[in-house]
C-alpha cells in the first residue's frame, strides 16, 4: 500500500508555468511507474505522462508532449510534472497514481491538485 500527496496546483495565465509534486509513502519500493491523469468536469479522465520508479523511462500524452516534463527523485520519494506553456484547455485536477507492474491499471490515487489556466 502506497499513500500520494499532490501539491503545486492553482491558478495561472495562459502560457505560464506550474510545477506539481507528488509525494509518495508506505510500499514504495514495489512501485512500478508513477502517472499524472487529469480530469475536467464533464470529461473521461486524461493520461498526461508517467515515468518509471527504477529506470526514469518516462511517457506522454500527445497533448502535453514538448510542453510537460516529467522526472522524479528518488531520495525524496517525489514525482514532479513541470508544465509550461499553459493552455486553458489544461485546466484540470491533476492526479498522481502509481501501477506496480506494466500490466497493470494505476491505482492509489491521491487526492487531487486543481490546476486553472486562464486565457
Amino acid at each position: 500500500h502506497v499513500q500520494l500527496v499532490e501539491s503545486g496546483g492553482g491558478l495561472v495565465q495562459a502560457v505560464g508555468s506550474l510545477r506539481l509534486s507528488c509525494a509518495a509513502s508506505g510500499r514504495t519500493s514495489s512501485i512500478y511507474d508513477m502517472g499524472w491523469w487529469r480530469q475536467s468536469p464533464g470529461k473521461e479522465p486524461e493520461f498526461v505522462a508517467a515515468i518509471s520508479w527504477s529506470g526514469g523511462s518516462t511517457d506522454y500524452a500527445d497533448s502535453v508532449k514538448g510542453r510537460f516534463t516529467i522526472s522524479r527523485d528518488n531520495a525524496k520519494n517525489t514525482v514532479y510534472l513541470q508544465m509550461s506553456s499553459l493552455k486553458p484547455d489544461d485546466t484540470a485536477v491533476y492526479y498522481c497514481a502509481v501501477r506496480w507492474k506494466a500490466t497493470a491499471s494505476y491505482n492509489s490515487w491521491g487526492q487531487g491538485t486543481q490546476v486553472t489556466v486562464s486565457s
